[in-house]
């Protein structure tokens, strides 16, 4: 047996100390592990294949050792300990390469032979450890079976007095009945308390996660508008695109479609050569020629019907005297066959009469109408028992056709009475709906009334303003036309002066003015002619003195037409 064997058994069999259990025989595991090729993995998991294994090989004993190593640990863990954390256990056993819950499955199989009392609290994150022979059933009733003994030996020794026992026992059923209620009552409020806490955690729970569903939906959607928005501008993009490849595709059909109705070719003709073709003037076209065939095909169908109704004529003037002699034939024949008709009922109708004649003389002869009368009575009486019961009959079912005929009626007329009701409200409703109606629009006209003559107001005022500016525009375009004096109407005005000189206005005195009428320029001729230039429309004040001449004309207003006034001028 190797060493590190014989170490390992005296460390499972020999050693109690958990703390450094686990660290002296995981090197030993290992070594087995090493030297019989299992790894950490292999040897947590379950061997299928046992009959392909050597039979001197010891890698079948590494897990179960592992397992021994376990509960060795929680034996010498349960000595020592009476409650120990789970990281403290997990931490021992970290170096074995298993997982906690590996772990727990080795203290359930444990506990299930009552050899070992093992808790797990996961809450408190501990395990508690207690004594099997105290956790055994009969420990467990121990205490109680002394108690029903001793209170059985104390009532033999010293019996209790019965009426004593019977007043605190009614006391306390007493007690027992007025707290009842109350307690009851603390139970209820305490549920109550509990479920509101319950719910109150509940909601809490529930906002938070439709808060987070609300902020995930709104992300959501924020995404999903702008992905709609990019694949609406695409869409619309490609649409447009469609359509306008589609209405190309459709203006070309057309111009084929005319061109081929109009007897072209359209085969050897390119896109480009279809798109520079007219298409309203190939509608027209196309329009003039099935016009012109229309009105071929009616003209044609009307010179159809007129041959037809000649020809419809001549048929009937010809086969009328042939009708005629058809008609008389078989009037004629229908006449004979009605007289052979007439003789041969009446011959029948004596060989029937002779016939009854002679089958009642018969029967007289017989006597047979003489019992006649009473099988007839006898007959009519059965006959009318039972129309009686038939009458019966006949009346109980037209009471009971008469009662539902009246239901039916008081019904009928329930409902009439309820469907007149209801039209009528349907029809006073109906009535002052269109009455608000008439009302709204008869308001809305007069509001579209006012606005319109408000509009016609301020169209005429604008009319108005601009045939003044227009008028005014047109007076000023015409004073502007007209020509300058010439050279000669000039020369004309000098006739009165002495001298060919000119004097600036600057240099004139009031010696120099001028008597006539004449105005205050070398050209005196210009009374009811052109104004003064620069001084045109302005009037009064020292602006006279000056010798402007010319007629003087209102602030932008007119021509002022009462002559030039006198001026220092050389020409007086």
């Amino acid at each position: 047996v190797p060493q590190y064997l014989r170490e390992l058994y005296i460390i499972l069999e020999e050693t109690t100390d958990p703390l450094d259990m686990v660290e002296k025989a995981n090197p030993l595991l290992e070594k087995l592990r090493a030297e019989t090729g299992v790894t950490v993995d292999s040897s947590s998991s379950t061997t299928t294949d046992d009959e392909d294994e050597d039979d001197n090989t010891l890698a079948r004993y590494v897990k179960p050792l592992t397992n021994v190593l376990i509960l060795k640990l929680i034996f010498n863990l349960s000595a020592a300990y009476h409650t120990i954390s789970l990281d403290h256990v997990k931490k021992l056993t970290s170096g074995l390469g298993i997982t906690f819950e590996q772990m727990e499955k080795s203290i359930v199989l444990s506990t299930q032979s009552k050899a070992l009392s093992v808790r797990i609290d996961h809450r408190a994150g501990c395990i508690r450890f207690g004594n099997p022979a105290l956790e055994s059933d009969e420990m467990r009733g121990q205490l109680s079976t002394l108690a029903k003994r001793l209170a059985a030996t104390c009532t033999v020794l010293s019996p209790p007095d019965v009426g004593s026992i019977l007043t605190e026992r009614a006391a306390l059923y007493q007690n027992v009945r007025s707290t009842l209620e109350s307690e009851h009552i603390a139970t209820l409020e305490r549920k109550v308390i509990i479920e509101k806490r319950k719910e109150e955690a509940e909601r809490q729970v529930q906002e938070r996660l439709r808060e987070e569903e609300r902020q995930r939906k709104a992300e959501e959607l924020a995404r999903k508008a702008e992905e709609g928005r990019r694949l609406a501008r695409e869409q619309k993009l490609r649409e447009r695109e469609k359509l306008q490849k589609i209405q190309e595709e459709m203006d070309a059909m057309e111009k084929k479609r005319y061109l081929t109705a109009m007897g072209r070719s359209v085969e050897n003709m390119t896109a480009e050569e279809l798109r520079e073709v007219d298409t309203a003037a190939l509608a027209k076209e196309h329009a003039e020629k099935a016009s012109k065939k229309k009105e071929e095909a009616e003209r044609k169908v009307k010179e159809a019907a007129k041959q037809l109704d000649y020809l419809v004529r001549a048929v009937r003037i010809e086969e009328l005297p042939r009708i005629k002699e058809a008609y008389e034939a078989k009037v004629k024949e229908d006449r004979e066959r009605y007289e052979q008709e007439v003789v041969e009922k009446a011959k029948k109708a004596k060989e029937q009469w002779e016939t009854d004649v002679k089958e009642k003389k018969i029967l007289n002869e017989c006597s047979v109408f003489n019992y006649t009368n009473q099988f007839e009575s006898k007959l009519m009486a059965a006959r009318k028992i039972v129309h009686e019961k038939l009458c019966k009959v006949e009346d109980e079912r037209a009471e009971l056709e008469a009662e539902k005929g009246k239901l039916v009626r008081a019904r009928k007329r329930k409902q009439d009475e309820e469907r007149r009701k209801k039209e009528e409200e349907e029809r006073e409703t109906r009535e002052a709906e269109e009455e608000a109606e008439r009302q709204r629009q008869a308001e809305i006209a007069e509001q579209r009334r006012l606005r319109e003559e408000e509009a016609e107001r301020k169209r005429q005022a604008e009319v108005a303003r601009m045939n003044e500016q227009r008028e005014r525009e047109e007076r000023e375009r015409q004073e502007r036309a007209q020509p300058p004096p010439s050279s000669s109407d000039l020369d004309s005005s000098k006739g009165g002066s002495s001298s060919g000189k000119y004097i600036p206005p600057s240099r004139r005195g009031p010696g120099t003015g001028s008597s006539g009428p004449s105005g205050g320029s070398r050209w005196g001729d210009r009374a009811g002619g052109f104004g003064g230039g620069r001084y045109e429309g302005r009037s009064g004040g020292d602006r006279n003195d000056r010798g402007t001449g010319g007629p003087h004309y209102s602030d932008r207003g007119g021509r002022d037409d009462s002559g030039p006034r006198p001026t220092n001028s050389r020409w007086n």
